[in-house]
């Protein structure tokens, strides 16, 4: 057989899993069934056709199929030539065709002539006959019909609504197949996405939209949202109007106008699977590490289209990581709504960003509220402690039972290790009294000291949550209803119950959740977030902090929290760091949470070696390893010949680094990852891994008494130090060279010396202003505008020339000088190839040289270059390099400097 004939049989199949039957021109029936595909038919010129598509009897397609690694666009011709020469006792519908497929097996392209500008777009799979007669009967298509929108009416809308929903038609009108929205958490996303759906839906006849979600209690949320939905050209709501339908089982009512889920249950739907666990749904996709994407093959259950439209709301690195194909599955316009975009998501979208609302504006607006950083550090969170030896409480994490147990030696614990292996209830209470003695004295001193302010504390895990619930209804002396946890191991109360008491419930002050309220969830009376974990990842954290960003009107405010005057700001406790440390786009390796010990080491020991399960099995065994004795840790190397459960570890991952296996197919993959987890095999070593975990413990630091370091508002700090910064230069700008030079630009006329700048340094020294601690200052206050937050002063002054010139505004970026040099420098290379100079590479490595020179002392005088380049041969090596050297030195230093 030859490609295009293997690439035929490939086609066929997918025709069939669509509902076509396949015939050649011996067998031809047009009438045979709804949806006919002939093989090789002879058009009016006397060439074939690769395959006819009749529906209800008529002609109205082609498909041209040509071998698989074949480029498509230039096969577009040849589909056009056939849709074009029908034969005249052909019955069709009508002429030329509408429908073009063009396909090499692997990718599947389709163009609507219908469309008044027909393009091709790639799709998943065939079309089904059935949607195939409704494009026949349409009278206008989807499409076209974008053309005819009405004038969006303000109405109620928000001027950044208004502009999302006008910017989204645009980039439909304009047929891109995805837009991004960028809007402030607050800012009211979902109200935006009610209001262009139902557009959509009446005057572009949308079949049905689905509405992608990251978590179940998310869905529960959006779907509410729609049904007090008032549309705005009449006295009903959406859902009297039009079904509203939020899966809870993996079935989409045929009716349904708009569809809510996650995309964990929407794969699950592609896969053919029956029932789906809900649990499932209650994680964020933002606490699992991304792997490799989700295989899917079509599902003519759920046709590819089901939607004409997708919102992913929150889309973050999920939809363009492992669940990319479950989207791209669909033949559907793609719509994100997003308050922290990433230049990962911006790629996805085709960097189609129609409208963007960042938070800094929405505060401006007054939609959402700033917040004040409060900074809390004690001796035990920075340095940790040391339990002495001797009879010890622990507790067990998983029955939480409490025993004793001997310590032979004194057991040191890092802050790292608070409230994983060890708890010291004293370092919570000292941050909780903290937090209790500062809030009617520096956070609201302006109030009656009746009242918590509603406070959302984050805490590591469910044992530390429950750890703190108890302990802060101790410090405030307060009943069970002041404070309470919200996590998904809560007994038999409902989650989404509590969350609903919390918002409105006066008595209820303290809440205490893992990831539960950490994306999406509406609190606008909540005042106080407490981090008492580190977040690693930035925009996690982004959406931590965007709780308390809501605003409320004053009256219901008060209605809440009594003794309130009004929520201008909201403060963040940071207890552990969180406002400090480095973020990244990595989460946790935990991708099973619901999945137990011994069913995932069951399961691994069946042969399952997914991604999924691999990962997690690495997240649960380096935990375990954390929490045992030497003398576990030499048990279980007794049964992994040698091998250490962190070395294991690092052996998995390493079968999940696709940097790793790049060069490797799949079939040595799993071989690699089979050999990685031979240990699993073992039921010794499954038993003893089980027992270890059920036994894991918390070693509880009853001895430690834990002090206050510091307590103060970290951004207002920073915020003092830089206007003094400000006035210092304002002051100074014509008394001190270096300033006047730089404040002027006067540097053709005099040299930025490092002598200059040193003199500055001291003088900004003497002054009580350290320059590393005004840019870190500026990092506290925009670290969307400096990419680093600690910079070497002493080691390059020359950065102090940066700090200066985006203090007045002449640099938008806040930037090491060495980086900025550099690009500079590359300018200026480009500018002399320009002008017709080029240069040999005995000449480069002396420029160069000089460039490294001017990065660290500012400014290289033809004086200095004997000293600084006596064994390249000096100044005299350089006139000899050059035909003009003084003016060269001299553009040079003012390209970098400048």
């Amino acid at each position: 057989m030859n490609p295009e004939d293997v690439a035929r049989i490939d086609i066929d199949k997918l025709l069939i899993s669509a509902g076509f039957i396949i015939q050649d021109m011996v067998e031809f029936n047009r009438t045979a069934s709804l949806g006919i595909a002939v093989r090789e038919f002879v058009m009016q010129d006397g060439t074939k056709a690769d395959y006819l598509i009749f529906i209800d009897g008529k002609a109205c397609g082609v498909i041209e199929a040509k071998k698989s690694g074949t480029s498509l666009s230039g096969v577009e011709n040849q589909s056009i030539k056939y849709a074009n020469n029908l034969p005249k006792n052909v019955r069709c519908y009508q002429n030329p065709l509408p429908f073009l497929y063009e396909s090499n097996s692997k990718e599947i392209y389709f163009t609507n002539l219908k469309d008044d500008n027909p393009r091709s777009r790639k799709i998943f799979a065939f079309h089904k006959p059935e949607f195939l007669r409704e494009l026949l009967n349409q009278q206008s298509t989807l499409r076209n019909k974008f053309k005819n929108f009405p004038t969006l009416n303000r109405a109620n809308l928000r001027d950044c609504q208004f502009e999302a929903i006008s910017s989204v038609e645009n980039s439909l009108r304009d047929l891109k197949p995805r837009a991004l929205i960028q809007m402030a958490t607050g800012a009211g996303k979902t109200y935006t996405a009610c209001n262009f759906i139902y557009r959509l839906i009446k005057f572009a006849n949308a079949k049905r939209v689905l509405f992608l979600v990251d978590r179940n209690n998310l869905a529960r949320q959006t779907k509410k949202e729609f049904e007090n939905f008032h549309l705005s050209d009449e006295n009903r709501k959406f859902s009297e109007v039009y079904i509203v339908q939020h899966l809870s089982t993996n079935a989409i009512d045929k009716d349904a106008k708009v569809v809510i889920t996650t995309i964990q249950r929407l794969y699950s739907m592609l896969q053919n699977e029956s029932e789906y666990d809900e649990v499932n749904e209650e994680i964020s996709a933002f606490e699992t590490k991304p792997v490799q994407q989700k295989n899917v093959v079509y599902n003519p259950k759920v046709p590819i289209e089901t939607f004409d439209f997708i919102v992913v709301d929150e889309c973050h690195r999920s939809i363009y990581g492992e669940w990319r194909q479950v989207l791209e599955y669909f033949d559907a316009f793609l719509i994100g709504l997003t308050a922290t975009p990433s230049k990962q998501t911006l790629g996805y979208f085709n960097k189609n960003l129609v409208s963007s609302y960042p938070l800094e504006r929405s505060i401006v607006d007054k939609i959402n509220v700033d917040c004040n950083i409060f900074r809390i550090k004690t001796k035990i969170s920075e340095g940790g402690s040391t339990i002495e030896a001797g009879e010890i409480p622990t507790i067990d994490k998983r029955t939480r039972e409490q025993r004793y147990e001997s310590l032979d030696e004194d057991l040191e614990y890092s802050s790292k290790d608070l409230d994983y292996s060890v708890l010291a209830p004293n370092q919570i209470i000292t941050v909780l009294e903290c937090y209790k003695n500062s809030i009617f004295t520096q956070l609201f001193p302006e109030r009656e000291p009746n009242f918590v302010p509603k406070t959302l504390i984050f805490a590591k895990d469910d044992n530390h949550a429950e750890n703190i619930t108890r302990l802060a209804r101790e410090v405030f002396n307060k009943g069970n209803e002041f404070c309470k946890k919200i996590t998904y191991n809560i007994g038999n109360e409902d989650p989404e119950s509590l969350i609903k008491a919390f918002k409105i419930d006066p008595k209820f002050r303290i809440a205490v959740t893992v990831d539960m309220i950490a994306t999406g969830t509406d609190i606008k009376a909540l005042e106080v977030i407490i981090f008492l974990r580190d977040v690693k990842s930035s925009i996690y954290y982004e959406q931590m902090k965007g709780r308390g960003v809501r605003t409320i009107n004053s009256n219901d405010l008060q209605s809440i929290t009594p003794n309130a005057i009004s929520k201008d700001k909201f403060y963040i406790i940071d207890a552990v760091g969180v406002t400090e440390s480095k973020k990244s786009l990595s989460s946790t390796l935990e991708r099973k949470k619901s999945l137990s010990l011994k069913k995932l080491l069951e399961n691994v020991a069946k042969g399952d070696i997914s991604d999924d399960t691999l990962s997690t099995l690495a997240g649960r065994i380096v935990r375990i390893e954390a929490n045992i004795n030497n003398d576990d840790k030499n048990k279980i190397k007794s049964l992994t010949d040698g091998k250490s459960l962190s070395n294991i570890t690092n052996e998995i991952l390493d079968t999940l680094d696709g940097d790793k296996t790049i060069s490797k197919t799949q079939d040595e993959i799993d071989a690699l990852k089979d050999a990685t987890v031979k240990p699993f095999n073992s039921p010794a070593l499954r038993t003893l891994l089980v027992d270890l975990s059920s036994k894991s413990k918390i070693y509880i630091d009853l001895v430690s008494t834990d002090e206050v370091v510091s307590a103060d508002f970290s951004k207002e700090k920073a915020q003092e130090l830089i206007v003094s910064f400000k006035d210092f230069i304002d002051k100074n700008k014509d008394e001190i060279e270096a300033l006047s030079i730089i404040y002027n630009t006067n540097y053709k006329n005099k040299s930025l010396t490092y002598k200059l700048i040193k003199e500055l340094d001291e003088k900004l020294k003497t002054s009580l202003l350290e320059p590393e601690k005004i840019w870190e200052a500026y990092y506290v206050i925009q670290d969307n505008k400096v990419r680093t937050k600690k910079v070497s002063i002493a080691e390059c002054l020359t950065n102090l020339i940066q700090l200066i010139k985006f203090a007045i505004g002449f640099n938008d970026e806040l930037v090491e000088f060495s980086s900025v040099a550099n690009s500079r420098f590359e300018l200026w290379c480009g500018r002399q190839i320009n002008k017709g100079i080029s240069f040999s590479d005995e000449q480069m490595e002396f420029l160069r040289l000089i460039k490294d020179y001017i990065i660290t002392n500012s400014c290289l005088d033809k004086n200095d270059i004997q000293e600084l380049l006596g064994d390249k041969g000096g100044i005299f090596k350089a006139n000899k390099l050059f035909s003009n050297f003084d003016d060269l030195l001299d553009d040079l230093n003012l390209a970098i400097v400048a």
